[in-house]
């Protein structure tokens, strides 16, 4: 399909061939007919991308903050590398369009395969031919209604949202600063809600289209004594209400709203206005400021947008949705007239020529459409780079498909890879198709595409690699094992029981190669201090301090559907080195957390927890997310034989034994992703055993959940094999 896409380094813009991306269950697929080029906020972020590096670090301090922070943690070269990932990567544009619905998932309700809706949400609404969108960014639209009109639903919706904020009564004074697409559209609405509306601008052509939609005063900023119009024309009282609904770094638009504002009035900011706020008639008048955030509530709420949960109707009347359905119920009754603001249309293949236009000061535009007229059938596919035959050359020992291939993967895994002999990089899929031929341009696959049976399904591909969100992992590993692959996949192997038993079962039937990454007991450091101790004959006695540093509670880990929590995803990274360590798998588990009333056992991310091991070794892991992100994030310290090791971030390491002390530098603080990734392809390419057995690996997310299930039951857990999967492992292993 096609997809209009920018490159984040160079500000470039192309229309590209992309796989289609991928059908939500709680969504829809949407073949766009409309969608409408935002001219003020998509105009910024073309501009922005085309800012030189310099300009791009002065124009955005806060990102700078972020990359020295990194820098602090992970040190210059990682971070530089993560960065460039992020700016040689390409950004999809638009978030507002219109369509015929082409599939339906699975749990999505209210719609169904030819109707018409309007979409909304960047990353969502793209200037695309087929867009996918979760259901509660995307309205069914009324008949009557075109999708030419509909692909305004998402600014009208922004628009409707700073009305509300606004708290309009009718017969109500109100002034919009700012007559671009949300202004007239504001004032439509105003003028609908039976409102005297000022419209006030610095462009006397947008002053004009104002008056053309009935309002009652057409200011120009600058070009007569406008204040006291106002004034004047509301009873010597001033506006009710201010909506500014400008895109400036001018502070002239707050100015304003606070001179031609009545006493204890309302301003309330829906566009992006500099916010110095003059404190002589803010205070002496008591206004009261607002922001309109977007659509309306429910925006930038993973709940509600990405899992579809609604807000319950008699405590939010009004959602980001129900505020786009009634954007649609104006059109259909004809009180908004989004035909007069149009000014352009151009095909999708025309896109560029498109914002070639609204990049021009001196060019008149206000709405400018991309239609999708000559739509082109979706390959499921694309090819990046020409075949041979079959025959021609010789196979590579390990052909790899790549199902997820985000931030962590192109960072630590596919670099990797890429420089590796007798490796062969065939096809990635990831969720979005612009992702996908990123990656696979960037690192050399030979197609891309969003549908993981063009991985699984190739006879050619022996080997993949799983780097989606948590919950796909065992799924896709029980798929990769019954289609005679192997498979690594990132960590965890699993978010329940069920999943887990499920993977054992399937390894019992396949009998194939598995890996999971657990990457630190491939690191030089790991394998230094594992040496220090291979002449023991007593337990050790191990601690590990995790200071893993705080994560929004509404992120995608913290989902117990999604990511099962930070126990599951991340401590078995740290379970599992204590069982290389000890070279033993956990006998049982106890736990204790911080009181937390906002967290559960499954989310709480600040817990001590205390090991057991077969070989009687003991092991305790501090893992917190309290702490501050510059001290050291990992520190292990092992006891036994007379001898201590220490680990200090995998930078340094020191042994003492016998009255001497060893310190040792580990250059770019490696945790073993190189190392682990060549162990994982030399036992592929020699046909020996995985270097981590299945059976540490089962036991290492076994750990997990009893980790858990101790912080539910405050007692320990034992962690042990069901008899059925023992007798398997040890016929198999």
């Amino acid at each position: 399909m096609k997809q209009v896409l920018q490159n984040n380094k160079t500000g470039d813009l192309k229309v590209e061939e992309v796989p289609h991306p991928v059908l939500m269950p709680r969504g829809v697929l949407v073949r766009n007919e409309y969608s409408l080029i935002s001219k003020g906020t998509e105009r910024m972020k073309v501009d922005f991308a085309r800012k030189s590096m310099v300009a791009k670090a002065k124009s955005r301090p806060d990102l700078v903050k972020q990359v020295l922070k990194n820098v602090k943690k992970e040190g210059w070269v990682t971070t530089f590398k993560k960065v460039m990932n992020r700016l040689e990567s390409s950004a999809p544009l638009g978030y507002s369009s219109a369509g015929e619905v082409i599939a339906v998932g699975e749990l999505m309700e209210g719609l169904k395969v030819g109707d018409k809706v309007a979409c909304a949400g960047a990353g969502y609404a793209n200037h695309a031919e087929i867009v996918s969108v979760p259901m509660n960014l995307c309205a069914k639209i009324p008949e009557n209604v075109s999708c030419s009109q509909a692909c305004f639903t998402t600014l009208g919706a922004i628009a409707l949202q700073g009305i509300r904020q606004a708290e309009i009564n009718l017969g109500e004074n109100v002034a919009v600063i700012g007559l671009g697409i949300l202004g007239q559209l504001t004032l439509q609405m105003l003028k609908a809600s039976g409102c005297k509306v000022f419209g006030i601008d610095i462009d006397q052509n947008m002053v004009n289209l104002a008056k053309s939609s009935d309002a009652d005063f057409g200011l120009v900023i600058g070009n007569e004594n406008l204040v006291s119009k106002v004034i004047s024309s509301t009873c010597d009282r001033g506006a009710d209400a201010v909506i500014i609904a400008a895109g400036t770094s001018s502070n002239q638009p707050i100015e304003l709203a606070g001179e031609i504002c009545r006493d204890k009035g309302r301003v309330v900011v829906v566009g992006a206005v500099n916010m110095d706020v003059p404190r002589k008639n803010f205070y002496e008048k008591e206004l009261d400021i607002r922001f309109s955030r977007s659509y309306g509530p429910g925006r930038y709420d993973p709940l509600y947008e990405e899992m579809g949960i609604d807000y319950p109707f008699g405590h939010v009347r009004w959602t980001e949705k129900r505020n786009m359905e009634e954007f649609l119920n104006l059109l259909q009754q004809g009180k908004v007239n989004t035909e007069k603001l149009i000014t352009h249309k151009f095909k999708i293949e025309d896109a560029e020529k498109a914002y070639d236009l609204i990049m021009k000061e001196d060019e008149r535009s206000l709405a400018v459409l991309l239609e999708y007229e000559d739509f082109s059938e979706s390959q499921p596919k694309i090819y990046l780079k020409q075949i041979s035959p079959d025959g021609q050359k010789e196979i590579p020992t390990v052909n790899i498909g790549f199902i997820g291939a985000g931030n962590f993967a192109k960072n630590n895994l596919l670099p990797h890879l890429k420089k590796m002999k007798d490796v062969k990089l065939k096809g990635v899929v990831t969720s979005t198709g612009i992702s996908a031929k990123d990656v696979a341009g960037k690192f050399g696959f030979e197609y891309c595409s969003s549908e993981v049976d063009q991985i699984l399904q190739n006879e050619k591909i022996n080997t993949i690699f799983i780097a989606t969100r948590h919950n796909l992992h065992s799924e896709l590993v029980c798929r990769t094992l019954k289609a005679g692959k192997s498979v690594f996949v990132e960590k965890p192997l699993a978010t329940s029981e069920g999943e887990l038993e499920e993977i054992k079962r399937t390894l019992d039937l396949t009998q194939g190669k598995i890996l999971v990454g657990f990457n630190r007991r491939f690191s030089p450091a790991a394998r230094l201090l594992k040496k220090h101790f291979q002449e023991r004959t007593t337990p050790l006695v191990m601690t590990y301090r995790v200071n893993a540093g705080f994560i929004p509670f509404d992120h995608w880990i913290h989902d117990p559907e999604v990511g099962g929590g930070r126990i599951i995803g991340e401590v078995c990274h740290f379970v599992d080195l204590l069982s290389f360590f000890a070279d033993s798998e956990v006998s049982s588990s106890f736990a204790l957390a911080a009181d937390d009333s906002r967290k559960t056992p499954l989310t709480n991310d600040n817990v001590a927890v205390s090991l057991k091991f077969k070989d009687g070794s003991v092991g305790s892991i501090i893992y917190t997310s309290a702490g501050d992100t510059s001290y050291s994030k990992e520190r292990i310290e092992i006891f036994g034989a007379n001898s201590v090791g220490v680990i200090d971030d995998f930078e340094k390491t020191v042994l003492v034994s016998d009255g001497k002390e060893q310190k040792f530098r580990h250059s770019g603080s490696s945790k073993g992703h190189k190392e682990e990734l060549e162990a994982f392809v030399e036992s592929l390419k020699q046909n020996k055993p995985m270097p981590i057995s299945p059976k540490g690996m089962i036991n290492t997310t076994q750990t997990t959940f009893k980790i858990i299930e101790s912080l539910q039951t405050n007692s320990s857990a034992d962690t042990e094999l069901t008899d059925l999967a023992k007798e398997s492992f040890e016929k198999i292993y």
